[in-house]
Parts: C-alpha cells; structure tokens; sequence
C-alpha cells in the first residue's frame, strides 16, 4: 500500500454493473487502487434493471469504503443518454478536487481536454485500441454492428490525435498497442503499457445478485471424458467455432462454453453448428455467468482453449481477462499465437500456442494435453506461477506509478 492517498475520480460511460469485460476490468481495476489505499469516484451510468443490482455483490467484491459509485442521471434514447453523461462527467470533472481523473472513453477523455489544465485535474487516458480500426473491423467480427460513416472514422482520427498530444498520462494495454499509436502520432512523455488482470486469490465475496439474467451452473458436464473449456463472449472474432470445429476431430472430450447472451445471436449459431458437427450432446452451453462463478468452472476443465482469430482487435489490441483467469486457473492452456497473446504466454513454456483459425492445430494442441498429462501440468504450473504478475493488486500497483507521475508532488 502506497504511503500517499490519491483522489481518483474514473468516469465511465456504461450501465453499471455490466457483465461484459470493460464492466469487470472496471470494478476491479477501482476496487484494487482502493484496496492500495485510495479513494475512488466511479461515475457510471444507472443499471438498467429493477430494482437495481448491487456491483459489489454482482461482480463478487467486499465492499470498499474507498470505492464510492455514483449513477449519472441520464434517461431518455440513447443520444439523450451520452449527452447528459458527457453533460454530466464535465461537471464532475471541472468541479472536482481529485488528483487524477481516470477514463477509458475517447469521446470523454477529447471533451475534458479542451479545458484547459487549470479548469481540471490531470487526466489519464487508457486505451484499448485505435477507435478507427476497431470501428471498422466491428461490422465484420460481430453480428450486430453497423459500418461507421467516412465522417466518423475521421472525428474518431482526430480525437485519437488530441489525446494522444494532450493527456497528461496515457495507458496501453498491450505493447502492441503502443507501439501502433507512436508509429502514427510519434513518441509521448508518460507513456505505460499495462494489461489486464485477475483475481489470484478468492476474496471475502458476496454471491451474484438474483436478479441478474444468469442460467444456474451445470452440476454435471455430460461424458466422463476430460473438460475443455472456453469462458467469453461468442463474437465471431473470439474463434468458438474454431474450437467447435476442433471438438469435432477429438471425440473423447467434452466441450463446455462459459458465456453467451440470448439476446445476441451466436449463441444461438454456435449451438446449430454443434448439432450440424454431430457434437451436441457433448458441449454445454452455460450463457451468462456472473463474474464470481467463473473461476469454479474454469477450474473443472482439463484444458482452457483461447481461440481468438485473426484480426486488427486479436493481433495488436486485446488483453483478454479470460487469458489471465485462465492463468490463475491452474489449468494447461492452448492459445491462438497472435502477437498480442505472445506478450503474455510463451509456447512450450506456460502454454501451447497455435495458428489462429486452425482447427486440427487446435485439435492436435488439445489431444496431446489429454494424451500427456505430465506436459499439461507443466504447463498449467509455470502459467500459474507467472499469474501474480498479472494480478489486479498488481495493475493498480503499475497505474498507481503512473498516476503519481503525473499528480507530481503532495501539496
């Protein structure tokens, strides 16, 4: 824990709390940096159920009273909804004795850097990906995403630029990523790269809400053959049909597809392409899990499969927390070798990594770890051993750095 307390106010632009990754990154990510002794304001949008859900026990936290979360009163359409938010965090912002303001929302972060520094605290930047790219790859990785304008590619350009100038400290999450922005925009000051994380040790939790859209946990997983698990979001770009397709070559195992929301589409296509393979009865499909309920069924599977394909979001961008989770697991590990995934894992080392989009590599990689269970814990333990570095204590610890550097000097 640091000797100094920082004021950090983290604006983020979600309805909260929010099952997908940015909403998870977000609420450990400011339960650590509380937990390392500073006081948070997380300023998110309300939840969008009735009654309204209780993040610390959705996402399976002990409360903190060092992380207040605050719901920006926005209604309305959806434009109506940015707006005030926008309306909203500026207010906050220009108003606030914090120390740092903290955002992963280009839209946000290019709003409060046109004030001038005087008017606000130093802001720090994390970003996640070069918006144009991840805006024009969206339409042909996930289902119900929409081409962006020409007009938009270019305000995402120029906001980018602006930030990349003007914020007082900026976070990649991947080498990659960093590397990207300085060939575009040249070298910063104050620059860190810091991925993702996870949780290494169970903490003092309280159990999912009730009243979150979560199927119950399968007490059996059909067959009495090993478990291969996958735990995610099943957009085309996260390669599950990959995995699938890979099942199909191994039949002695069981597949097991943690994610999935009924809402969307893909669970519903990667189901028919289970029955169209002949593998239905051995792959279970969970849908959506509560965060907390996770770990207990990454950790019945022999081996966790990373399927991601190749893609501008896969090869530069991602610091996916299932890659980490999988890490803390204790289980062997096949992944897609991307450049991306080759910042954390290392083949033959901590994990076996294979052409993305090739299922009978995939395949081949998943029967030799059931084949030889001695190279599986080999495996499972060196990726075990290296996941403290990727804890959440561990990122709050390298933020908390950067956040120093940039406040400067304790009144």
């Amino acid at each position: 824990m640091t000797s100094r307390r920082l004021s950090i106010l983290y604006l983020a632009d979600v309805r909260f709390p929010l099952e997908r990754a940015n909403g998870i990154q977000t609420m450990e990510t400011c339960c650590a940096l509380a937990a390392r002794g500073h006081g948070v304001e997380l300023v998110v949008r309300p939840d969008t159920q009735s009654p309204a859900r209780d993040p610390f026990d959705y996402y399976g936290l002990p409360r903190s009273e060092g992380l207040r979360i605050e719901a920006a009163p926005v209604r309305g359409p959806a434009t109506a909804r940015r707006l005030g938010y926008l309306s909203f965090a500026a207010g906050r912002a220009m108003g606030s004795r914090a120390d740092i303001i903290v955002t992963r929302d280009l839209g946000v972060a290019s709003m409060l850097l046109r004030v001038p520094r005087g008017l606000r605290p130093p802001l720090v930047y994390e970003s996640h990906g070069y918006a144009p790219d991840v805006a024009a790859a969206l339409p042909h990785l996930i289902a119900t995403a929409t081409a962006p304008s020409g007009m938009k590619l270019r305000r995402l350009a120029s906001r980018e630029a602006r930030v990349w100038r003007t914020a007082d400290g900026y976070v990649t999450i991947t080498a990659g990523l960093a590397a990207d922005l300085e060939a575009r925009f040249g070298a910063r000051e104050k620059l860190r790269v810091i991925p993702d994380g996870t949780r290494i040790e169970p903490r003092s939790a309280g159990k999912a809400s009730a009243s979150a859209p979560h199927a119950p946990l399968p007490e059996t997983i059909g067959g009495s053959g090993p478990i291969v698990a996958y735990a995610g979001h099943l957009y085309a770009w996260k390669g599950v049909d990959v995995l699938l397709d890979a099942l199909a070559l191994v039949p002695d195992v069981h597949g097991l597809v943690v994610g999935g929301h009924t809402a969307e589409p893909d669970l519903a296509r990667l189901q028919a392409q289970a029955t169209r393979l002949g593998i239905a009865d051995r792959v279970t499909f969970t849908g959506m899990v509560a965060p907390a309920r996770v770990p207990e069924l990454l950790r019945r599977a022999a081996v966790l499969v990373l399927p991601n394909t190749a893609s501008a979001i896969s090869d530069r961008f991602t610091s996916p927390l299932k890659l980490f989770e999988y890490m803390a697991a204790g289980r062997a590990i096949v992944a897609s070798d991307l450049p991306s995934i080759r910042e954390v894992l290392h083949d033959g080392i901590d994990a076996i990594l294979v052409p993305p989009g090739d299922a009978a590599a995939l395949a081949a990689a998943i029967q030799r770890l059931v084949d030889d269970p001695g190279t599986a814990a080999r495996l499972a333990g060196a990726a075990l051993a290296a996941a403290p570095e990727f804890s959440w204590d561990r990122r709050a610890e390298r933020l908390e750095a950067l956040f120093m550097d940039v406040a400067g000097p304790a009144a």
